[in-house]
């Protein structure tokens, strides 16, 4: 398969994109993150998302650690094809390391930053769980 797709799109300078990860079914905004060419690539290739991590610069397997992998159903580049949406179906509903659905459980009340969404799950037990499995699957 070609790979001429992958150049319509306006990489950064840094050969990144913003990445929108959207829930397929409520249209709730999940998280942004990014990837590179080779991350749409393994994206479009497996059908989960998968990112590029600019703190740890390194290919990243949505739900590699906690489970909560991005099934992705759609991908759509925007207008100045330089932002792309994903709409994914959230397995396990936590898209956040903070045990919560989504990232963006901070509102701006006056001048305050106010966590409006619940944690659903503690992050240590969603770690927790993930390096014990890792574990038992190298015994």
């Amino acid at each position: 398969m070609s790979d001429v797709w992958l150049s319509k799109v306006n990489w950064t300078h840094d050969g990144l994109v913003p990445v929108i990860a959207q829930d397929k079914d409520s249209g709730v905004v999940l998280m942004v993150a990014w990837m590179n060419r080779d991350a749409l690539k393994r994206t479009v290739e497996s059908g989960e998302a998968v990112y590029w991590s600019r703190s740890r610069k390194k290919l990243w397997h949505k739900g590699e650690e906690s489970g909560h992998v991005q099934k992705v159903h759609e991908i759509r580049l925007d207008c100045d094809e330089d932002v792309i949406l994903l709409k994914v179906e959230q397995i396990g509903g936590i898209a956040c390391h903070t045990g919560r659905q989504n990232c963006f459980f901070q509102k701006l009340e006056g001048r305050e930053w106010v966590s409006i969404e619940p944690v659903l799950k503690d992050p240590a037990e969603i770690y927790r769980a993930a390096k014990a499995a890792v574990l038992d699957g190298e015994s």
